[in-house]
């Protein structure tokens, strides 16, 4: 099959890597400088003090790209959805799969909505991971999992299985979820609750990694977000706050999200999507979200 990649950041250098190592056909999109950094030197990957560079990579800018891709993972960020939809309604046809690693709970249905000629997934990836530099991923820790799934059962094709096992081939571990709903809640019950609890005490992972106020408020966003999931008919089959904690442990201390990352740099951010969707969510399912609701007032929110 051949594979496409809609956007190079740490997510989709990584899962563009990873698939062109395993010997599979492994389009990137990518513009300026990273496009360029891309085709003359291909990807980079920082692990500690180790670098590797995968080379030759398939990099193109959208109004180069005249492929037909078979899936296309759409690694790009929340705010960039609407600026990527031209080129995946030029390039996708009924046969597509297309599959959204993003940040945002709820992606995949709202691009089904505006992609109808092909089948759009659910997904989420689980990586920690940043760009120092254009071409550039440096990894943390040793996590590298794609969740994805069908919301509704009639929508299954056999491709997704394919999909899998490719992943599987990548060193990717894949997830073909029953319960994609919940499965991606699962994730953001993870990144949203970090964002936020790392964007009001200014704090990498480290700060988290120990008892005291910054736990614990940790701790509560989740649980925030398990009662909202109940709600929502999710109910998680885990205990969520134990299971994101030990992800947390095992990150390496000066991890962060991206949204920290680029709000510190002055760049445009996920902060409504993942700081403000969950108020806005509270008040829609009649849930309480009080620690929610004091962060997001902090940066701005108004109900």
């Amino acid at each position: 099959m051949r594979y496409c990649v809609a956007g190079a950041g740490a997510v989709g250098l990584s899962v563009a890597a990873a698939l062109t190592k395993a010997g599979f056909s492994a389009d990137i999109l990518a513009r300026g400088e990273n496009l360029n950094a891309l085709q003359a030197d291909g990807i980079r990957i920082l692990r500690g003090e180790t670098a590797e560079t995968v080379f030759p990579v398939q990099a193109f800018c959208e109004a180069a790209y005249k492929e037909t891709p078979d899936v296309i993972f759409v690694s790009v960020k929340g705010y960039s959805l609407a600026e990527i939809l031209p080129f995946l309604r030029r390039v996708s046809t009924k046969d597509t799969v297309i599959i959204p690693l993003l940040n945002i709970y709820g992606t995949g249905a709202r691009l089904q909505a505006a992609l109808p000629q092909s089948l759009v997934t659910d997904g989420c990836v689980y990586i920690a991971a940043s760009k120092p530099s254009a071409g550039t991923v440096a990894r943390q820790g040793e996590i590298f999992r794609i969740v994805f799934g069908v919301r509704q059962k009639v929508e299954y094709r056999p491709i997704l299985q394919e999909i899998a096992a490719d992943l599987k081939t990548a060193g990717i571990e894949p997830l073909l979820s029953d319960f994609v709903q919940r499965d991606t809640l699962k994730k953001y019950a993870y990144v949203s609750p970090m964002a936020a609890a790392g964007l009001y005490f200014d704090a990498d992972a480290g700060a988290f990694q120990k008892a005291g106020a910054k736990r614990d408020t940790f701790a509560a966003l989740m649980r925030e977000i398990e009662v909202l999931a109940q709600a929502m008919g999710c109910a998680f089959d885990t205990d969520i706050v134990q299971t994101n904690l030990d992800i947390l442990d095992a990150l390496s201390p000066d991890a962060s999200t991206s949204m920290q990352r680029d709000i510190r740099a002055g760049h445009q951010s996920e902060l409504d999507g993942l700081v403000f969707e969950p108020v806005r969510l509270g008040k829609k399912y009649g849930v309480p979200t009080p620690q929610y609701a004091r962060i997001a007032a902090k940066f701005g929110f108004q109900a």
